[in-house]
Protein backbone atom coordinates (compact mmCIF):
# COMPACT_ATOMS: atom_id res chain seq x y z
CA UNK A 1 0.00 0.00 0.00
CA UNK A 2 1.48 3.20 -0.43
CA UNK A 3 1.78 5.80 2.36
CA UNK A 4 -0.55 8.46 0.66
CA UNK A 5 -3.21 5.89 0.89
CA UNK A 6 -2.45 4.43 4.15
CA UNK A 7 -2.35 8.19 5.53
CA UNK A 8 -5.64 9.16 4.14
CA UNK A 9 -7.43 6.04 5.17
CA UNK A 10 -6.11 6.00 8.45
CA UNK A 11 -6.89 10.09 9.45
CA UNK A 12 -9.05 11.51 6.40
CA UNK A 13 -8.60 14.42 4.87
CA UNK A 14 -5.18 14.80 6.81
CA UNK A 15 -3.49 15.26 2.64
CA UNK A 16 -5.71 17.66 1.44
CA UNK A 17 -3.07 20.09 1.00
CA UNK A 18 -0.94 16.80 -0.63
CA UNK A 19 -3.38 16.57 -3.12
CA UNK A 20 -0.93 16.47 -5.63
CA UNK A 21 1.01 12.77 -4.34
CA UNK A 22 -2.71 11.57 -4.46
CA UNK A 23 -3.05 11.93 -8.16
CA UNK A 24 -3.58 15.19 -8.91
CA UNK A 25 -3.57 16.50 -12.73
CA UNK A 26 -3.62 19.85 -14.10
CA UNK A 27 -5.73 20.50 -16.38
CA UNK A 28 -3.99 20.74 -19.92
CA UNK A 29 -4.55 23.83 -21.94
CA UNK A 30 -5.92 23.29 -25.14
CA UNK A 31 -4.24 23.86 -28.82
CA UNK A 32 -6.25 27.00 -29.32
CA UNK A 33 -5.45 28.61 -25.93
CA UNK A 34 -1.67 27.58 -26.94
CA UNK A 35 -1.26 29.36 -29.92
CA UNK A 36 -3.98 32.02 -29.06
CA UNK A 37 -1.08 32.60 -25.97
CA UNK A 38 1.96 32.65 -28.32
CA UNK A 39 0.80 34.99 -30.77
CA UNK A 40 0.03 37.57 -28.25
CA UNK A 41 3.29 37.17 -27.01
CA UNK A 42 4.53 37.26 -30.26
CA UNK A 43 3.34 40.75 -30.95
CA UNK A 44 4.12 42.09 -27.81
CA UNK A 45 7.68 41.03 -27.96
CA UNK A 46 7.90 42.85 -31.58
CA UNK A 47 6.25 45.32 -30.81
CA UNK A 48 9.00 46.28 -28.48
CA UNK A 49 11.18 45.07 -31.08
CA UNK A 50 9.78 48.02 -33.39
CA UNK A 51 9.39 50.13 -31.22
CA UNK A 52 13.06 50.06 -30.44
CA UNK A 53 13.84 50.49 -34.11
CA UNK A 54 11.19 53.27 -34.53
CA UNK A 55 13.51 54.95 -31.66
CA UNK A 56 16.50 54.34 -33.71
CA UNK A 57 15.20 55.69 -36.81
CA UNK A 58 13.87 59.00 -35.01
CA UNK A 59 17.02 59.73 -33.80
CA UNK A 60 18.88 58.99 -36.96
CA UNK A 61 20.78 56.24 -35.87
CA UNK A 62 19.43 54.11 -38.09
CA UNK A 63 18.60 55.33 -41.63
CA UNK A 64 15.89 54.46 -44.08
CA UNK A 65 17.09 54.05 -46.77
CA UNK A 66 15.42 53.44 -50.99
CA UNK A 67 16.13 50.49 -52.37
CA UNK A 68 19.35 51.90 -55.07
CA UNK A 69 20.81 53.16 -51.60
CA UNK A 70 20.32 49.83 -49.53
CA UNK A 71 23.04 47.41 -49.06
CA UNK A 72 22.64 43.99 -49.09
CA UNK A 73 26.15 42.99 -48.98
CA UNK A 74 27.35 43.93 -46.49
CA UNK A 75 24.83 43.68 -44.46
CA UNK A 76 24.62 47.19 -42.28
CA UNK A 77 22.93 47.28 -38.75
CA UNK A 78 22.51 51.24 -39.20
CA UNK A 79 19.85 51.20 -42.51
CA UNK A 80 16.20 50.06 -42.97
CA UNK A 81 14.49 49.20 -46.61
CA UNK A 82 12.00 52.32 -46.61
CA UNK A 83 9.18 49.90 -48.08
CA UNK A 84 10.37 47.50 -45.07
CA UNK A 85 10.05 50.71 -42.93
CA UNK A 86 6.72 51.65 -44.53
CA UNK A 87 5.26 48.02 -43.49
CA UNK A 88 6.50 48.04 -40.13
CA UNK A 89 4.98 51.74 -39.37
CA UNK A 90 1.07 50.02 -40.55
CA UNK A 91 2.28 46.67 -38.64
CA UNK A 92 2.40 48.83 -35.86
CA UNK A 93 -0.37 50.82 -36.04
CA UNK A 94 -2.16 47.65 -36.66
CA UNK A 95 -0.71 45.62 -33.58
CA UNK A 96 -1.83 48.57 -31.06
CA UNK A 97 -5.34 48.18 -32.50
CA UNK A 98 -5.60 44.28 -32.10
CA UNK A 99 -3.93 44.19 -29.16
CA UNK A 100 -4.91 46.77 -27.38
CA UNK A 101 -2.00 49.61 -26.35
CA UNK A 102 -2.71 49.01 -22.64
CA UNK A 103 -0.72 45.39 -23.74
CA UNK A 104 2.23 46.69 -25.39
CA UNK A 105 4.30 47.50 -22.21
CA UNK A 106 6.68 49.39 -21.46
CA UNK A 107 8.25 46.48 -19.34
CA UNK A 108 10.72 46.74 -17.08
CA UNK A 109 13.20 44.18 -17.25
CA UNK A 110 11.53 41.70 -15.16
CA UNK A 111 8.64 41.67 -16.59
CA UNK A 112 10.10 41.74 -19.90
CA UNK A 113 12.44 38.01 -19.11
CA UNK A 114 9.04 37.02 -17.89
CA UNK A 115 7.71 37.64 -21.67
CA UNK A 116 10.62 36.31 -23.39
CA UNK A 117 10.36 33.05 -20.91
CA UNK A 118 7.12 32.62 -21.68
CA UNK A 119 7.28 32.54 -25.76
CA UNK A 120 10.12 30.71 -25.48
CA UNK A 121 8.30 27.80 -23.08
CA UNK A 122 5.27 28.22 -25.48
CA UNK A 123 6.91 27.52 -28.44
CA UNK A 124 8.91 24.91 -26.98
CA UNK A 125 5.69 23.10 -26.09
CA UNK A 126 4.46 23.81 -29.35
CA UNK A 127 7.50 22.11 -31.66
CA UNK A 128 10.51 24.35 -31.73
CA UNK A 129 13.53 24.64 -29.57
CA UNK A 130 14.12 26.53 -26.99
CA UNK A 131 15.53 29.83 -26.89
CA UNK A 132 13.17 30.68 -30.17
CA UNK A 133 12.60 33.58 -29.87
CA UNK A 134 12.49 35.20 -33.82
CA UNK A 135 9.82 37.79 -34.33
Amino acid sequence: MDIGKFVEETDPGALELGDFELGYSPEFRTLTELTEAENLLFRQVWYNRHMNLRYRVEQGITKVVPEADYSRSPYKSDQILDSVWEKALVAGEQTRQEVGIENLGPWDDFEWGMLNGKLSALRWVLGDEWDMLDT
